[in-house]
C-alpha cells in the first residue's frame, strides 16, 4: 500500500442500527472479532445486546477489500450508563494504524456525541496504554483500574 493511500482522510460513514445493512453489519462485526478477539486473544461475547440502541461510526480503508478500517460505536444515556454517552468497541484494523486513522476516529466520535447530546457527559473504558491517546480528546481518569477479558483498562469520563 502506498503511503499516499495509507495517510488518505477517513470517509465516515455513521448508521443507527435499524439503517445497518446486513453487509455493514457484517463487516463491522468481523472487524470486531479481527481486532478484540483474534488480535488481542481474547475469548469473549461481543454481541451484547447494546448495538441495537448505538449510532455506529466508521470508515472503510482506501483501495481495499474491507469495508471497515477504524470504527467505534456510541451509545446515548441510559444504554450503558444512566447519566453519560458511552463510547466503546473503538478500533483501528492494522492497514490504517501509524496514520492518525485512530486519532481521527475518537475526535469524529466525539464531535458526534457531543452534538447529539450536549447536556451529557462522555464516559469509555479505555485499555490503560491508551489513556494517554484519550485524554488528548478532554477524557480523564475517573475510576480505579480494572481487568476485562484479562486487559488491563481503565474508565474515564469527558465533561460537557
Amino acid at each position: 500500500m502506498s503511503a499516499a493511500v495509507s495517510h488518505a482522510r477517513p470517509r465516515w460513514i455513521l448508521r443507527a442500527f435499524a439503517e445497518l445493512t446486513t453487509e455493514e453489519l457484517y463487516e463491522i462485526l468481523a472487524a470486531r472479532a479481527e481486532v478484540f478477539v483474534v488480535e488481542q486473544s481474547c475469548a469473549y461475547l461481543d454481541i451484547d445486546q447494546l448495538d441495537r440502541a448505538a449510532l455506529h461510526l466508521w470508515a472503510p480503508p482506501p483501495n481495499e477489500d474491507q469495508r471497515v478500517g477504524a470504527y467505534l460505536r456510541i451509545l446515548p444515556p441510559g444504554a450503558r450508563y444512566a447519566e453519560e454517552v458511552a463510547i466503546g468497541r473503538v478500533l483501528t484494523r492494522g492497514s490504517q494504524r501509524g496514520v492518525g486513522w485512530g486519532r481521527a476516529l475518537i475526535a469524529e466520535g466525539v464531535r458526534i456525541a457531543c452534538a447529539r447530546w450536549p447536556e451529557h457527559d462522555l464516559k469509555l473504558g479505555a485499555q490503560t496504554h491508551l489513556t494517554h491517546l484519550y485524554a488528548e480528546f478532554g477524557f480523564a481518569v475517573c475510576g480505579p483500574g480494572f481487568l476485562e477479558d484479562g486487559i488491563p483498562h481503565t474508565e474515564m469520563r469527558r465533561p460537557r
